[in-house]
């Protein structure tokens, strides 16, 4: 199965900003990528991938409250890529960040509910 592809990933200061990029296949569990749910996770060391934010194919977007009015998904339906930028960044946004695509192609923000995923971006930030 062809898989996402993460990119943009480095060290950052607190209050920094980063853009992630995620460049995607043009069809995924039965989807095309203008009509699939893309994703962005992230995991901390030792800990479990956390939700960090969704985008449907309308362009509705959902995020955490950890992470709302900092982080902005967003999407290009032309080049099949999902970016993730991110503003104000703090040292507990460090980890390894995924993108990937919705196995329900619904609202689900559980990571069980996502597949095709790529081999992550690292973000960095220091205090």
């Amino acid at each position: 199965q062809v898989r996402v592809v993460e990119s943009g990933g480095g060290l950052v200061q607190a209050g920094g900003s980063l853009r992630l990029s995620c460049a995607a296949p043009g069809r995924m569990f039965g989807h095309t990528f203008s009509n699939s749910v893309m994703g962005w996770f992230r995991q901390a060391p030792g800990k479990g991938r956390e939700f960090v934010a969704i985008i449907g194919w309308e362009g509705h977007t959902r995020y955490p409250g950890s992470v709302k009015d900092r982080f902005t998904i967003s999407r290009d339906n032309t080049k099949n890529m999902v970016y993730l930028q991110m503003n104000n960044v703090q040292p507990e946004d460090t980890g390894t960040y995924y993108c990937s695509a919705s196995r329900i192609n619904g609202p689900s923000v559980r990571a069980e509910a996502f597949g095709s995923w790529g081999q992550g971006t690292e973000v960095t930030v220091s205090s």
